[in-house]
């Protein structure tokens, strides 16, 4: 472009101002290729950390309930011929426990799909610190002696934070089901100014060698990464049991309206 126009106008003013142009359109395509290549990656990266999440939403909702499931059905045989009222109280729990399962699957299978066309699951809110009561008395069910104790003023957190609040707990009792032999196992949450402190102990065996509780306490971590906290597993005081401890910041739902 610019060599025609000097062999069309042989001026000086002319050319300089083909050659501004073509530049400046030179430019402005590489700063938009190079725009379009950084929110292509920002989308690869989101949509990374958003199948992050949902896997380990349904890894903690199917480990839980399998967990459960598996617990009361190895029981139920024994209670049938001892205690058959205990054997029918093992069956409804499995039956309660599949039940919740599949409702909390169909609600995570609504929020991958879009739109509000007939027949897509509605998107309720995740499950959060008021659901533990539901929780721990599903964990009870199965024979595990389960404490409960929260203290501090509750303050209003957004549906992010309750739902990891909950997931916590629930990933926490899982592998007390499924690993610690445990008997009892206590659960605290403490309220304070600007911060959630999670802590389950239990009085089983203990972290076994080569076992860390598998993806569970990996999810755990991940999210209290994930809202800035921190988590520590191990052995619990004296080295007896096990421990989960995780500080979660809590920002006001007012706050992050602002």
């Amino acid at each position: 472009m610019p060599v025609s126009v000097w062999l069309n106008t042989r001026t000086a003013r002319e050319l300089t101002f083909s050659l501004f142009v073509f530049a400046a359109a030179y430019v402005f395509g590489r700063l938009t290729d190079a725009r379009q290549r950084a929110d292509r990656i920002e989308a690869e990266r989101a949509a990374a950390r958003e199948r992050a999440r949902i896997a380990r939403e349904m890894h903690d909702i199917l480990s839980h309930a399998v967990s459960l499931m598996i617990v009361q059905a190895e029981a139920g045989p024994v209670a049938v011929r001892t205690a058959p009222e205990r054997a029918e109280a093992a069956f409804d729990a499995i039956s309660t426990t599949g039940r919740e399962a599949m409702v909390q699957l169909r609600r995570m299978l609504g929020v991958l799909r879009t739109g509000d066309e007939p027949g897509h699951a509605p998107r309720e809110p995740q499950p959060g610190p008021a659901g533990l009561s539901g929780l721990l008395d599903r964990v009870r069910a199965s024979g595990l002696d389960v404490a409960y104790e929260s203290t501090g003023a509750v303050r209003p957190m957004p549906d992010a934070t309750g739902a990891t609040v909950f997931r916590i707990v629930q990933e926490a009792l899982t592998n007390v089901v499924r690993h610690a032999e445990a008997r009892t196992v206590s659960v605290q949450l403490t309220y304070g100014e600007g911060a959630v402190d999670i802590r389950v102990l239990d009085d089983g065996r203990g972290p076994r060698s080569g076992s860390g509780g598998g993806h569970g306490l990996i999810g755990v971590r991940e999210r209290a990464a994930a809202h800035g906290g921190t988590a520590v597993t191990g052995p619990g005081p004296d080295g007896r049991g096990f421990e989960v401890r995780v500080r979660l910041p809590v920002v006001s739902s007012a706050e992050v309206a602002r």
